[in-house]
């Protein structure tokens, strides 16, 4: 009985900081997307200038090379995907930096 509640503790705890652990991988991924300036054409869930976080998401489900088109894409600007308004070019941005910010984007739960 002992054996089993220690392992049950254990489960929960690990359950625990998972859900710790993603809450602050969000806010991390949250601010730098605010830092690199996403946000001020991106909602998570609304259109501003650009689409939503979870549109990108949605359009490039299952699109295996979603994350390396879309870093390039951030990267370079474009246009014509989502409207006549461009994206600027976010040649600032580091590289690692955007294509965690596009993984978090095609992977976070909307």
């Amino acid at each position: 009985m002992k054996a089993t509640w220690l392992g049950m503790a254990a489960a929960a705890a690990l359950f625990v900081s998972g859900h710790a652990s993603a809450a602050a991988d969000e806010a991390a991924m949250t601010a730098l997307s605010q830092k690199s300036a996403c946000m001020s054409c991106h909602g998570l869930d609304k259109k501003i200038v650009g689409p939503a976080y979870k549109d990108v998401a949605a359009k490039y489900k299952g699109d295996k090379g979603a994350a390396a088109k879309l870093a390039a894409k951030v990267k370079a600007g474009g246009k014509g995907v989502w409207g006549e308004i461009p994206m600027p070019p976010n040649a600032a941005v580091k590289d690692e930096d955007i294509k965690a910010l596009v993984n978090w984007i095609l992977t976070r739960k909307y």
